[in-house]
């Protein structure tokens, strides 16, 4: 009888072995492949579907028993079979070693020609009938995938129709009911007590009971729906609330429609009732966003109208880089808020963005713990910082190669401490007035944020100190109620 051949594995690193292996197999009328080592063997294996291996036990290299748990780690060989060949004396031990490793047998040497070939022979017929019984049983899950498929479509719109419902129900976002009209009697379906937050085994549904679920303020538009009915109105929707027994409200819209005798009269009411109450919930939340938007919106421009009528300079230029340069600032920690959702800014990132166009290799130095600020702190403090580097770019530390700047900072009892030391830069000289940076520094931090602000003109280096409260109550505002900084009290600083 003809056959699909199967693959035999030999594996052996004698050349001699090899070819006796494949005189006495050749009658068994099978592919035989040959491997002389054990990493040609699982070369072979990748590239092929084989059905039994015959492998030596004693292999230089990669022995039998580790060629054996090697291929048995691979998921597509862990069932195939392995026959091992020993040409020494086998032990009790060796062979539950072998049997652990997945050989299905052992043949001794001298091998017994008839011996290996039915050996051989039993378990490439079973790789056969395991591949035919496969073959079978795809076959048949075509045949029941298609004759699925058939029944599939011969009912396609009713079972569409009833997944859509099924769904809207499992969802809770749908119910119906129908009233009989002359009879008092409802009937609600489960999407319906799910909408209600009730149970047909706890609620009887009746006119009482469900005036008695519906919001207060609501009430009106259930007698308003049965008078329309009983003036001839054939169909009526509404938007209503529901007062679920655990007090959580939650808004619906109703449809309903009448059926009518001969006569005209109703006798039969029939709705959907969907729960529309995250929507609602968004479209409050879109509301509020659109309020928020427009509230930050201001505050940015009532900051961006500070610095261009509070900055001074003796020419345009000047003029325009140094408004430029703070409505920078005031961007760069805008961009940190939005990515946070307005909740605040982290500080240590607050100050690497502002000091981002200072590429100063090694030149500055950061020290301290992670502090999260609130969006009123992070938007003061930010312009407070561009202040101070942007004084040491043109006159301070920051001006030269030479020049080391130190930014440290420690949290205690709700109290931001933040040092700013600048050394090695040009020799320093106190001020004798002060420019509209630092008035404006000092107006921000002192009257905006609640704390103060310390300066040291040393010749060596200037030295800055500031205290910033994290809990106090300008600082805690919710975000997008908090007021732009520094309008009036820039005013005041710059007079």
């Amino acid at each position: 009888m003809d056959h699909e051949k199967v693959n035999i594995l030999l594996v052996d690193d004698q050349p001699a072995k090899l070819l006796a292996y494949e005189v006495i197999l050749k009658e068994l009328g099978e592919n035989l492949v040959v491997a002389s080592s054990g990493r040609e063997a699982l070369e072979v294996l990748l590239k092929n579907e084989i059905a039994v291996i015959l492998v030596d036990v004693c292999m230089p290299e990669l022995d039998g028993f580790e060629l054996a748990a090697m291929i048995r780690e691979h998921p597509r060989f862990q069932k195939t079979a392995m026959i091992f060949i020993s040409a020494i004396q086998v032990s009790d031990i060796d062979r539950l070693r072998g049997y652990e490793m997945g050989a299905v047998d052992y043949v001794p040497v001298p091998v017994v020609p008839e011996v290996l070939r039915a050996k051989i022979k039993v378990f490439a017929e079973l790789y056969r009938k395991t591949r035919e019984l496969e073959r079978l049983n795809q076959e048949l899950e075509d045949r029941v995938r298609a004759r699925t498929a058939e029944l599939e479509n011969s009912t396609a719109k009713l079972r569409e129709s009833e997944q859509r419902r099924s769904m809207a129900i499992a969802a809770g976002k749908m119910g119906s009911w129908d009233w009989d009209w002359i009879s008092g009697d409802w009937m609600w379906d489960e999407g319906q007590y799910r909408i209600f937050g009730v149970g047909p085994e706890s609620f009887e549904v009746n006119p009482a009971n469900v005036q008695a679920l519906l919001h207060p303020d609501d009430v009106d538009q259930l007698r308003k729906a049965i008078a329309e009915f009983n003036k001839g109105t054939r169909a009526y929707e509404t938007e209503f609330r529901i007062v679920r027994p655990d007090s959580e409200v939650r808004w619906c819209v109703g449809t309903a429609a009448a059926t009518v005798d001969d006569s005209g009269r109703v006798v039969r009411v029939s709705g959907v009732t969907v729960d529309i109450t995250e929507r609602k919930r968004a479209e409050e939340r879109q509301n509020l966003l659109a309020r928020e938007v427009d509230h930050r919106a201001k505050n940015a421009l009532a900051l961006a109208q500070s610095i261009v009528r509070l900055t001074r300079a003796d020419e345009v230029k000047a003029y325009v880089s140094a408004v430029e340069g703070r409505i920078n600032a005031l961007a760069r920690v805008h961009t940190i808020l939005s990515l946070s959702s307005w909740q605040g800014a982290e500080l240590s990132r607050l100050i690497d963005e502002e000091l981002a166009p200072y590429s100063l290799g090694g030149q500055i130095v950061l020290a301290g713990p992670k502090v999260q600020l609130l969006p009123a702190t992070a938007q003061t403090l930010a312009l407070a910082l561009h202040e101070l580097f942007t004084n040491s770019a043109k006159y301070g530390a920051l001006s030269t190669r030479s020049g080391r700047l130190t930014i440290g900072w420690q949290v205690e009892d709700q109290l931001l401490t933040l040092s700013w030391e600048e050394s090695g830069g040009p020799l320093v000289m106190t001020p004798k007035s002060r420019g509209f940076g630092t008035r404006s520094l000092l107006a921000s931090v002192e009257s905006q944020l609640g704390g103060q602000a310390q300066f040291d003109w040393r010749a060596e280096g200037l030295l800055c100190r500031l205290e910033v409260p994290l809990t106090r109550k300008t600082a805690t505002t919710t975000p997008g109620k908090f007021d732009a900084p520094g309008s009036a009290e820039l005013q005041r600083a710059s007079g």
